[in-house]
């Protein structure tokens, strides 16, 4: 066992903690006192002698465990991501013991090593090229940072953290160690942020706090963590490079808000992790600033700049090979390579770099070890970082996604943040030297092909020009009109497509990688198909299912909250939510006027979509076209409600509520409570926008309670509203579908025809009218398929419609004066 020398608190107090949970996981919790007696049976089988143990570093119990096994019987631990990069590290170092998922593997009884006494942990420097390179860490590291990081954290012991991120990178290690120092809960996932099934653990665990670095933060914007209830959340976390200041300030003041604190926190895992934080209360304030140094720590700026850190958290040194492992302390202060200043309040505040390392979402990348990695590949390069991306200037003929796939693996980066350009000749500078400022600038050059592909794809459905990898669905202005066909020749594009791919910037939508042929259908998709049938159907007496109409309302609803109450802000709203009003009024206004025109079907007050104000309350064909007239009505009244200010931030504020709110009050003229008879005197959307009202709270329903309380208002109001059970019960399952199962098992030709269907649905709406009572009386089943037809071309021409329009402006005299 650990000598008293050698003892770290946060190991050898484990039982102290005794029936406390320690572990919080889906499956249940781990006492303190299990882990506690889990570590020393690890301890006990590693044996007396000190070995290098290695750890595969998952976020799972088992590894936990190990790691602190080790530590608890003196093993200096050799802590490893899965996959290639830790089998490169251990084929380096040559550990004594390996334990993976499949369990421990003894390579040999004893050591073949000369492991020095302080020697603790071994930790790879935040991401590297594969390097053998290797920080190593004392246990007086290991306790001086955990109790300093606990000390300005103010961690509790009622406190529980999130393991956000990997527990073999410096940052989620500390969060650990931290916390289990002060007897703190840890809830152990590997689910991203921007899964929900997160977020549901994280409640039911009453999570207190959780850690991210930068593209965490990219997550969380795009999961609308700033309307999330978390009621027992303490305090959040931020390290693993630069967030903007603006980004910063928002966080701090949205946690303010909702009484939560905002830490941003600087270090590097050659500090144990921690070097500085920035006190919650100055982050508005001072967003751009690094903060102070950690309780134990201090610093120092040298003749040239740099900042230097000394505390008791400093490694002992690097080990770049086995026989650095018996080598003591080769370092006592830390030379950060960052340029710095300090302010007049004594708040210290990063410029730049000395060298040529940087944070790439969250990993130190040395470009140079990437210029070597793939020299040795026979591929002459340059590389230098941009924001959060790492910048390839290969030469000719490299092949740029294998390339991508090279770089990417090596240093444990998703491939959209590796850019690769392949040019005939690198870029050097008049004294032969690499140019590297013209290697940045490649950044902003024309994206690869398939990304590039991506773009104009967006570009000709959306009908839009100008799209760039950093534009999504949302941000184009798309809608529930565009989102079915976006979707299904995205999935042909690049396959299965990933959760809210809607609300991705295009550079992100990358090929699949496994989906193993699985294909699945949004249920909001497949209720629009199905729910357009229905009416048809229904109407051509093919058979009598009614209630496809008023689940479409909802459905409406629902898409509404999902591509226009969106992060963007409040002008562009609602020029997105007014745009998505005048695609449905337009074709809608051409179609009758046609009608009119070519059939005398209908009069003026439904050409100008005002039946329900204006035209004849008994008997004619006007009230064919409610449906369109309460959608117009109710997106104009939502953008004319969200253009006021106050309203808007409530939105924000509270996205869950708001939709609540305007269902309570459509409840007046759905029961009628004001005795207006709303049947004979009222428009129809004023009737109806309760459904729509539905729709838009099931699409900020985050949690399963708020998802009980929409199914309680569905079941609560929709019965008794049509007075016919089988309508009601169509709208009831509709709806419920649509709060609980996102989406559904499907088939790729399934999904080809849904999508027709779906994103036809309100064309086939406006023309079966025409189409089915020429033929119901030959044969119904040949009524519904011609409506759909014709729906479906209707559909695609007026898909058409305005690129031949802006063809036209472009056209020399076609211009339109004026403008």
């Amino acid at each position: 066992m650990t000598s008293a020398l050698h003892a770290v608190p946060f190991v050898q107090n484990l039982a102290s903690f005794g029936d406390r949970p320690a572990l919080i996981t889906t499956d249940g919790s781990v006492s303190y006192a299990d882990l506690a007696a889990r570590a020393e049976e690890v301890a006990r089988r590693l044996g007396p002698a000190r070995r290098l143990v290695q750890v595969e570093g998952g976020n799972s119990v088992d590894a936990l465990v190990a790691y602190l096994g080790a530590l608890a019987g003196d093993h200096p631990v050799l802590l490893v991501p899965p996959g290639p990069s830790g089998a490169a590290v251990a084929a380096a170092y040559d550990p004594d013991v390996v334990i993976g998922p499949s369990g421990p593997r003894e390579v040999r009884p004893g050591s073949a090593h000369d492991l020095h006494p302080d020697l603790a942990l071994l930790l790879s420097t935040s991401g590297s090229t594969g390097s053998p390179k290797l920080v190593r860490l004392s246990h007086d590291n290991l306790r001086a940072n955990a109790a300093s990081i606990a000390e300005y954290l103010d961690i509790r012991a009622e406190d529980r953290a999130a393991t956000t991120l990997p527990m073999h990178y410096c940052y989620g290690l500390s969060v650990v160690n931290s916390h289990l120092l002060r007897g703190a809960g840890l809830i152990l996932t590997d689910l991203s942020v921007a899964d929900a099934a997160f977020w549901d653990h994280f409640r039911s665990a009453r999570g207190t706090a959780f850690a991210g670095v930068p593209y965490t933060f990219d997550l969380l914007d795009r999961t609308g963590f700033a309307s999330m209830r978390l009621p027992s959340l303490r305090y959040v976390t931020q390290a693993g490079g630069r967030l903007a200041p603006d980004r910063v300030a928002r966080y701090a003041a949205q946690g303010r808000r909702d009484g939560w604190k905002f830490f941003v926190m600087y270090g590097q895992t050659e500090a144990t992790a921690r070097m500085a934080y920035l006190p919650p209360e100055l982050a508005e304030s001072r967003p751009s600033a690094i903060g102070v140094p950690i309780p134990g720590g201090s610093f120092r700026l040298d003749a040239s700049g740099e900042l230097v850190y000394s505390g008791p958290n400093v490694m002992l040194g690097y080990a770049e090979g086995p026989a650095d492992l018996a080598l003591g302390r080769t370092v006592d202060e830390l030379h950060t390579g960052d340029l710095a200043r300090r302010g007049t309040d004594g708040l210290y505040e990063i410029v730049g770099r000395r060298s040529r390392f940087a944070k790439i979402l969250g990993l130190r990348i040395d470009p140079q070890g990437v210029e070597a990695l793939l020299e040795r590949e026979g591929v002459r390069s340059f590389c230098a970082a941009g924001d959060d991306l790492l910048i390839v200037a290969a030469q000719a003929p490299a092949d740029p996604a294998s390339v991508r796939r090279l770089v990417a693996r090596a240093c444990r980066l998703p491939a959209g943040a590796v850019g690769v350009h392949v040019l005939d000749e690198l870029p050097r500078l008049p004294s032969g030297k690499p140019d590297y400022e013209t290697v940045r600038s490649l950044a902003a050059a024309a994206p690869e092909a398939p990304t590039d592909d991506l773009c104009r794809l967006f570009e000709k459905v959306l009908d839009t020009t100008g799209v760039t990898p950093d534009h999504s669905f949302v941000t184009l202005g798309g809608d529930s009109l565009s989102y079915v066909d976006m979707s299904l020749r995205l999935e042909k594009a690049i396959g299965h497509l990933p959760p809210q791919w809607h609300t991705l910037p295009i550079r992100e939508l990358r090929p699949a990688v496994d989906g193993g042929g699985r294909r699945s259908l949004e249920t909001s998709v497949a209720l629009r198909a199905i729910a357009i049938v229905l009416i048809v159907g229904t109407h051509a007496t093919l058979f009598n299912v009614s209630g496809g109409a008023h689940l479409l309302l909802g459905v409406a609803g629902f898409n509404f909250a999902r591509f226009h109450l969106t992060d963007a802000r409040r002008t562009e709203r609602l020029r997105h939510i007014t745009t998505a009003a005048t695609r449905v009024a337009v074709p809608s206004i051409a179609w009758i006027g046609a009608a009119i025109v070519l059939l005398g079907a209908y009069e003026w007050p439904s050409l100008l979509l005002v039946n329900s104000v204006a035209g004849r309350r008994e008997g004619g064909t006007g009230w064919h076209f409610w449906f369109i007239e309460a959608l117009v009505y109710i997106l104009l009244a939502a953008a004319a409600l969200l253009a006021v200010p106050a309203v808007d931030r409530l939105e924000r504020r509270r996205p869950f509520a708001l939709p609540l709110a305007v269902m309570a009050l459509g409840l007046v003229t759905r029961y009628d409570l004001l005795d207006l008879h709303p049947e004979h005197h009222l428009p129809s959307a004023v009737r109806v926008f309760w459904l729509f009202a539905i729709g838009w709270a099931t699409a900020k329903a985050t949690t399963k309670w708020q998802r009980l309380a929409v199914t309680a208002a569905i079941v609560g109001t929709v019965p008794g509203y049509f007075g016919d059970p089988s309508r009601e019960a169509v709208v009831v399952a509709g709806l419920v579908l649509l709060v609980w199962v996102p989406s559904l098992p499907s088939t790729g030709a399934v999904n080809r025809v849904t999508a027709v269907l779906a994103g036809a649905s309100l064309y086939i709406y406006l023309t079966h009218w025409q189409v089915y009572p020429r033929l119901d009386h030959h044969n119904a089943l040949l009524a519904v398929v011609a409506s759909l037809a014709v729906g479906i071309g209707y559909a695609a021409l007026a898909g058409r419609v305005p690129g031949w329009y802006r063809r036209w402006r472009a056209r020399p005299g076609g211009r339109e004066i004026g403008v």
